[in-house]
């Protein structure tokens, strides 16, 4: 493994959260959170100050959560529908939608969710302080201003997203899923409360926390590897292995130590890169609107020869944990479908390198990418 280190990557620094609060019951701390930078900040012109919630939709009737949090009467709250991943569009329009709301910005941002949730706070962060769209920022360090404070509160654990520099979201008319990677989109502060991920559904607990595993599998299996980002990848990796080894993998314990390698496994991306799995699981979101984590699990059944070892040990678990992972995804397709797959597939060359090596389209012409696809 260490014989892959190079030392001459595209990583140069790296950003971190600023201020994590990590333990049961630390969703507390977030009213305090509010109340103190509403505190710290002057607003001319007799400018509102208000703050704006994001939260996931399952808490749509969870008068307990708005208890807990207070919000002001001047506050916007929106809960977020999860049903279908973000796209340019969604978050254009919630754009929109805030700053026709009021007459200037939030003076913080508070997302409250899953993945979805997350990613969509820190796009809109970003975007009310730098012009243009969505679209214009997917891609490598493309912002140019500093977004609204935002404070991510994860309600599931896996996608890394309270920890990583990148809010991931498609853009439907050309088939690009890619995120805003900046250090602007890492989290100012997050609440780390493993309490809140008690209700989540078995299989979707699976599918999520895999994400983590199979980031910094990715990771130390890459080519542009670095001290940093092994440190945390490894870490990652054995708190994941106790978590799904486990015969209750939501104790409470596991669920403590799931939400720590979540937080980790972000860290670690943002020091490094992903590998082929993400790329292919990319193309699965795009063309069939999969949400990326139950993906991420799909692409798994074609990536044997790239992962040997994880191969077998991701379905060891899948079998322990009796978890259903679809198939047949791809069979029956037409030419355009293999052809959209394709496209969305190889667009990422960051993951792609990092795995394959600068020649990777060598090794991924078109009829190998539709032969794995066809795996799946």
């Amino acid at each position: 493994m260490l014989t892959k280190i190079q030392t001459n990557t595209d990583i140069k620094s790296f950003h971190n959260v600023e201020k994590c609060h990590f333990g049961e019951g630390s969703i507390n701390n977030c009213k305090k959170i509010v109340k103190n930078k509403k505190n710290s900040i002057s607003v001319k012109n007799n400018f509102m100050k208000y703050a704006v919630y994001l939260i996931d939709e399952f808490f749509l009737n969870n008068n307990n959560l708005l208890n807990i949090l207070e919000p002001d009467p001047d506050d916007l709250i929106k809960f977020i529908s999860t049903k279908d991943e973000p796209t340019t569009n969604v978050i254009d329009n919630l754009v929109n939608e805030v700053k026709n709301n009021k007459k200037n910005n939030p003076f913080i941002i508070i997302g409250i969710g899953g993945g979805i949730t997350l990613d969509t706070s820190k796009a809109l962060s970003n975007l009310l302080t730098n012009h243009g769209k969505a679209e214009d920022y997917q891609g490598w360090d493309l912002l140019s201003n500093p977004g609204v404070y935002k404070v991510g509160i994860p309600t599931i654990s896996g996608t890394g997203s309270e920890s990583t520099r990148t809010c991931v979201y498609t853009n439907n008319k050309n088939g690009l899923k890619m995120g805003m990677n900046s250090d602007f989109s890492v989290f100012n502060e997050i609440i780390l409360d493993p309490n809140l991920t008690k209700t989540v559904d078995h299989n979707q607990y699976f599918y999520t926390g895999m994400d983590a595993f199979i980031h910094c599998t990715e990771s130390l299996d890459g080519r542009f590897r670095n001290a940093v980002a092994d440190c945390f990848s490894i870490e990652a990796q054995r708190l994941c292995r106790e978590v799904f080894q486990d015969d209750d993998m939501m104790s409470d314990k596991a669920r403590k130590n799931l939400m720590v390698a979540s937080y980790l496994g972000g860290c670690a991306i943002g020091a490094s890169f992903v590998g082929v799995i993400h790329p292919f699981s990319a193309g699965l979101s795009v063309v069939f609107n999969l949400h990326h984590c139950i993906a991420n699990c799909i692409t798994m059944r074609s990536m044997e020869e790239f992962y040997p070892k994880f191969y077998e040990e991701f379905w060891r678990i899948v079998e322990k944990q009796k978890i259903y992972i679809p198939k047949n995804v791809c069979k029956d397709l037409k030419d355009e479908d293999y052809k959209k797959l394709i496209n969305s597939t190889i667009k990422h060359e960051k993951p792609l390198c990092n795995a394959l090596g600068e020649n990777f389209k060598s090794v991924l012409t078109d009829q190998k990418i539709v032969d794995l696809f066809k795996k799946m």
